[in-house]
């Protein structure tokens, strides 16, 4: 039993046992697997590291290939701008090479780069001989381009040269200097474009530019200088005359010339460029060296006036401001004209001023006031009447052609260049210059008022000349000039006034030498209105008016010259009797003004002392006699003077009534005729109707406060309302038998004188010479009119 049961744990034991062995058998495979294992992992890191050294070295192997690969492209890449050196100078040697083919300008371009490459790596070595050889050949290249453009221009120039003969004003000159001329500019453009636009890369760029500006420059100046100089020779030549037809025909011309080389250029360049204006300011000085000689020879004021609008007006600001670019040459030249114009305007003003102003002597006709004055008035008045005998035209002849200028001075003063332009209008549009003057001497006739004092011609010649001449200068000087100038002429009028006034004082009356010059000097003021100027000029002047008193000190002090303290006397008389500058301001406004108060207060005087008689000398002495009887030691009456008695004071009471009754017609129709101003007249008026109511109430208190009942019953002193109403009676034109006769004769002659007159005048003005006024003519042809007997009734003239 016990071996039945040891049996089964013995075979139990030896199933174990070969399990156990069965497991180390297995075991020691794994161990075997794993020793296997191991070796093959090893096997592994050792195959890994060196694949990866490998790929790593082959990586580094591309690496390097690259970076040489790089290496050589740089180099080669640097060293094409050297190898080009090569290529280029062979091309440059070539005999066929010309600047037309289709390879010059890249070769130019390849250049440039190369050049500028270069400059920018100076480090390299052997680049400044590289960078002299491509110079050298971009050189070779422009020289070739310049070589083609000079031969291009040369060969224009001499087609055109052959018929050179033909005249520069013509059509067929236009066609050779600039037509044929120009069908060359296609060819010379396409290269300067390629060097204008490389101005910046290279200084040699802009030497070649200059030189082929030169040289067309040149060609030009051998075309059309002899023609220029031929043109001008002819127009000076044939205007020699006409100043302002040479001026504007010159500066026409010069226009024309400036406007198409200007054009032409163009088309030969795309760039402007300095020698342009050169070359045109070269040619437009040729005109300012023909006309200049003409300018500084000029003596009639209208002339230079008239010259300073052509160039003022229509060449700077018309033909200039329309091509600033393309008439920059010919303003310079037309500015430096108009400055010589300017300068001898003003001198000839200078001189004009003094010898037909301020030294006029005039004629017997220019004083004969109020005859012509009332002559004027006559016909004015028979102008209004219905006639039988009319005659066209005949009250523009009284309207002179400075009656016209001087009416312009305030109806065109601001619009003078609109009005300038419409009348050149009208001449393009086949008006004629006499027709446009009729149309102008109508219309302004129409406006004219027909009174004696507004008739231009009936003027003093100076103040005439004064304002026509001042109204050219407004027009041609600057604002600053023209004041001062202005000054000047003014002054010189109103002094002549004054002499002229005392010549019709001498002639005539006192009244009518002060009603002159107050006329003239209200016209005066009245005309210089328009200019929009300040007349009021500061000046400067040195006051040397202690340098006397500091020379007398000094001689006093001559003990101390050399002392060493502030009592030097040289030192005081350096400092004390240093002159002083003062400024001092003119204004001619002013001055007119204080002549004319002047005047008025004059003309107020006399004709108060000349309407009141002998009033004035009794009530001096009646107030002598009031004075002594304020002293109570003495009394003394007043109808007891010998002067004082009632029979002497109703003879004065009389003669004072009578002269006022008589002489204040006359007074008012003088101021009528004169002034021609209901306005002026009350104003200038007042003051003497006031003086001779003062005047006629003291005497009439003198008479009341001396004298009783019955002496003034005898003295029948004229109370002061029979004065007052004779003062303010409306004044009415006496009527004389000569006046009414005259009218006839005056319509049927006068005008003829008149236009006669007129007539030289408009020549003189338009032919520029002022100093022909024919003043003296007019009024020779009036007053020998007034002086036949005309016999005509009034029944003929109705």
């Amino acid at each position: 039993m016990e071996k039945d049961e040891d049996i089964h744990y013995k075979s139990y034991q030896q199933h174990l046992e070969s399990y156990h062995e069965h497991c180390r058998e297995v075991l020691a495979d794994v161990d075997a697997a794993l020793q296997f294992l191991n070796g093959l992992n090893t096997q592994y890191v050792f195959v890994s590291t060196k694949t990866n050294a490998l790929h790593e070295a082959c990586e580094q192997l591309l690496a390097d290939q690259t970076k040489l690969v790089n290496t050589v492209e740089t180099i080669n890449n640097r060293l094409a701008y050297f190898n080009e050196l090569e290529g280029i100078s062979q091309k440059l040697g070539s005999p066929t090479l010309t600047v037309t083919r289709e390879s010059f300008i890249p070769m130019l371009s390849r250049l440039d780069e190369c050049i500028t490459y270069i400059k920018a790596n100076p480090q390299v070595k052997e680049s400044n001989v590289y960078l002299a050889k491509f110079k050298q050949c971009l050189l070779k290249a422009l020289n070739l381009i310049k070589n083609h453009v000079v031969s291009i221009l040369q060969n224009a120039t001499q087609q055109v040269q052959p018929k050179k003969d033909v005249s520069g004003t013509t059509d067929n000159a236009f066609t050779l200097y600039y037509g044929k001329f120009r069908t060359n500019a296609p060819r010379v453009k396409l290269l300067m474009e390629q060097i204008e636009q490389r101005l910046d890369k290279s200084p040699e760029y802009e030497q070649i530019l200059s030189d082929c500006h030169q040289c067309y420059f040149h060609q030009r100046e051998t075309l059309v200088w002899s023609s220029v100089q031929v043109a001008f020779a002819d127009l000076a030549s044939k205007h020699q005359r006409d100043h302002c037809t040479l001026v504007r025909s010159g500066c026409a011309f010069l226009v024309h010339i400036c406007e198409d080389e200007n054009q032409l250029f163009y088309h030969f360049f795309s760039k402007p460029t300095q020698q342009l204006d050169q070359f045109l300011g070269k040619i437009c000085l040729s005109l300012y060296d023909v006309l200049r000689p003409f300018i500084i020879h000029i003596m009639h004021l209208e002339t230079l006036a008239e010259l300073c609008c052509i160039l003022k007006v229509e060449m700077l600001e018309e033909h200039v401001q329309n091509s600033p670019g393309e008439l920059c040459a010919f303003a310079t030249i037309a500015q430096q004209l108009l400055e010589d114009v300017q300068e001898r305007l003003v001198y000839r003003t200078h001189i004009y001023s003094r010898t037909d102003i301020l030294q006029y002597k005039p004629a017997a006709g220019d004083l004969a006031y109020p005859e012509k004055l009332e002559l004027m008035e006559d016909i004015a008045e028979s102008l209004k009447k219905p006639k039988t005998i009319s005659r066209h035209g005949s009250s523009s002849s009284i309207a002179s052609s400075t009656s016209m200028e001087v009416a312009i001075i305030n109806n065109t003063t601001d619009d003078m260049p609109r009005q300038h332009n419409g009348l050149a209008k009208k001449q393009e549009n086949g008006m004629s210059t006499s027709q446009t003057s009729r149309i102008s001497d109508s219309s302004l006739t129409a406006a004219l008022p027909l009174s004696p004092a507004d008739l231009h011609g009936m003027w003093y010649p100076t103040v005439r000349r004064t304002l026509v001449c001042l109204s050219k200068l407004y027009r041609c000087l600057d604002k600053s000039i023209f004041q001062s100038l202005s000054q000047e002429v003014l002054a010189m009028c109103i002094d002549s006034l004054v002499v002229a006034s005392s010549l019709i004082t001498k002639r005539k009356t006192s009244i009518d030498g002060q009603l002159f010059l107050i006329k003239h000097l209200l016209i005066l003021r009245e005309q210089i209105t328009p200019f929009h100027v300040d007349f009021a000029v500061r000046e400067m002047a040195l006051d040397f008016s202690k340098i006397k008193d500091a020379a007398f000190d000094l001689m006093q002090k001559k003990a101390k010259l050399f002392a060493l303290n502030s009592n030097n006397a040289l030192l005081e008389f350096l400092l004390e009797g240093a002159p002083q500058v003062l400024e001092i301001f003119v204004d001619s406004k002013r001055d007119v003004d204080n002549h004319l108060k002047k005047a008025c207060e004059n003309f107020i005087l006399e004709s108060a002392e000349s309407l009141s008689g002998t009033l004035k000398s009794f009530n001096i002495k009646a107030n002598v006699i009031k004075t002594v009887n304020k002293d109570e030691r003495r009394k003394v009456t007043l109808c007891q003077q010998p002067f004082a008695t009632p029979e002497k004071i109703q003879q004065v009471a009389a003669d004072g009534y009578r002269i006022l009754k008589a002489k204040l017609p006359q007074l008012q129709h003088s101021m009528s005729l004169y002034l021609a101003n209901k306005d002026t007249e009350f104003i200038l008026f007042r003051p003497i109707k006031s003086s001779v109511q003062h005047g006629f109430q003291e005497f009439i208190n003198i008479v009341r406060d001396n004298y009783d009942a019955e002496d003034q019953h005898i003295i029948a002193c004229p109370s002061a309302e029979q004065v007052n109403l004779l003062l303010t009676t409306p004044y009415t034109k006496p009527e004389s038998k000569k006046t009414v006769q005259n009218v006839i004769r005056q319509e049927e002659h006068l005008p003829e004188a008149l236009i006669k007159a007129t007539s030289v005048e408009q020549t003189a003005m338009q032919d520029g010479d002022i100093n022909a006024l024919p003043n003296e003519q007019i009024v020779n042809g009036v007053e020998s009119i007034a002086s036949e007997d005309l016999s005509v009734g009034v029944s003929e003239l109705q």
